[in-house]
């Protein structure tokens, strides 16, 4: 009785035992859930392959011909630049007038470029109470302006010379009556130039001359009344 009670406990053990061991070895596996793959929306930039056509190569490296489209007009090489007239033909001109007044004679030349000094026009008696003053434009038409002064005072402030003859009603004062013509200009081609006449109350021509003047520069004239 002893020796099978000792086979039964030795033989339940050895059940126990196996049976732990084999539960150990037969654990449930958990199959692992495979996660849903996030998708990517991005768009793919692929990058151009790059045209060796119109690369310039410096050793290992391309480097592109960049072109704008637009060509630069070709200019001809000059050491200075931009190329401009010729300065000495500002010049021409005044040139020519110098070489020109070294052949002409001193009243030529005053006459070309108008008299730089005031000129006295010759002083003239009369027993007329008053005289008539006209004057005119002898050359071209080109904007020549006078002042006319009697005996310093003005009397005629500013006068635009005409192709036609304008002027004034003077009366004559005992003894001098000085008439002053003064250019302010001298036109567009220069000098001032202007013709003048002085006609008695009678119709008689007292005097009539002209004058090629500078600007700032004036004629004059005296109507002496006896």
């Amino acid at each position: 009785m002893k020796l099978f009670l000792s086979f039964f406990i030795l033989f339940t053990t050895s059940f126990f035992a196996s049976a732990q061991i084999d539960s150990r070895n037969r654990s449930t596996a958990i199959p692992a859930v495979e996660s849903k793959k996030e998708v990517d929306n991005t768009p793919k930039i692929i990058p151009s392959q790059p045209n060796n056509t119109n690369n310039a190569t410096f050793g290992s490296l391309n480097v592109p011909n960049l072109s704008t489209g637009i060509e630069a007009p070709k200019k001809e090489f000059s050491l200075f630049g931009e190329k401009f007239g010729n300065p000495g033909e500002l010049y021409t001109k005044q040139l020519n007038n110098q070489l020109a007044n070294t052949k002409l004679t001193p009243k030529e030349v005053e006459e070309r470029n108008g008299s730089s000094t005031d000129q006295y026009l010759g002083d003239f008696k009369s027993n007329a109470k008053f005289v008539n003053i006209s004057y005119r434009d002898h050359g071209y038409v080109d904007g020549d302006l006078i002042q006319v002064l009697v005996n310093d005072d003005v009397v005629q402030a500013r006068v635009f010379l005409n192709g036609g003859f304008s002027g004034f009603k003077l009366d004559l004062q005992k003894g001098f009556n000085k008439i002053d013509f003064l250019a302010l200009n001298q036109g567009q081609s220069g000098p001032n130039t202007a013709e003048f006449r002085v006609i008695d109350d009678m119709g008689n021509l007292v005097s009539a001359n002209q004058w090629n003047l500078a600007t700032g520069v004036k004629a004059t004239i005296i109507v002496v009344k006896e």
